[in-house]
């Protein structure tokens, strides 16, 4: 009847999270699997000052500017160690970029960027799931590699871009 034992007896009981096998069984199955974010993108209007802030400011490595016609952007990455920055300006008049900008004039948050192991395995199982993609076929990203976007509406308000790994 020591201290020890006392507090042996009166501890509460504390339930955790370390049993993964009950929290892995609500995750159904896929053919495809979610990979690593593989970028953040941000929408800004002045693309010479957004990269001037992360490379002499904050000391980022920033690669050069390459222009996308076929998604109607420049774009400038950000190396972050984990992850990337996407800084994006408007090509063009029908740019995407272009009227995001004129919702959000000092910028913003425009997309996150997840790597998908079966970009085309993907497509057709969240179609199943009633996602929408926001094209028929994937297009060539800024990677040099296939991405689709999923509607934001179905993403809980956030445009999602799935790249193939």
């Amino acid at each position: 009847s020591g201290l020890l034992s006392r507090l042996q007896t009166s501890a509460p009981t504390v339930r955790t999270l370390s049993s993964s096998k009950s929290f892995s069984q609500n995750i159904p199955s896929c053919v495809w699997k979610l990979g690593r974010l593989n970028h953040v993108a941000i929408a800004v209007p002045d693309l010479e000052k957004a990269q001037s802030l992360y490379k002499d400011v904050l000391g980022a490595q920033v690669s050069e500017t390459v222009a996308l016609p076929e998604h109607g952007v420049y774009t400038v990455f950000v190396e972050l160690g984990n992850t990337k920055l996407e800084l994006l300006h408007p090509l063009g008049e029908k740019s995407p970029i272009a009227s995001f900008l004129q919702k959000n004039k000092t910028g913003g948050m425009h997309h996150i960027c997840i790597e998908v192991d079966d970009i085309k395995a993907a497509m057709t199982e969240l179609k199943k799931k009633k996602i929408r993609i926001l094209s028929e076929e994937p297009k060539i990203g800024a990677h040099g590699k296939p991405v689709i976007f999923l509607h934001p509406k179905d993403c809980h308000g956030v445009l999602v871009e799935l790249e193939q790994a």
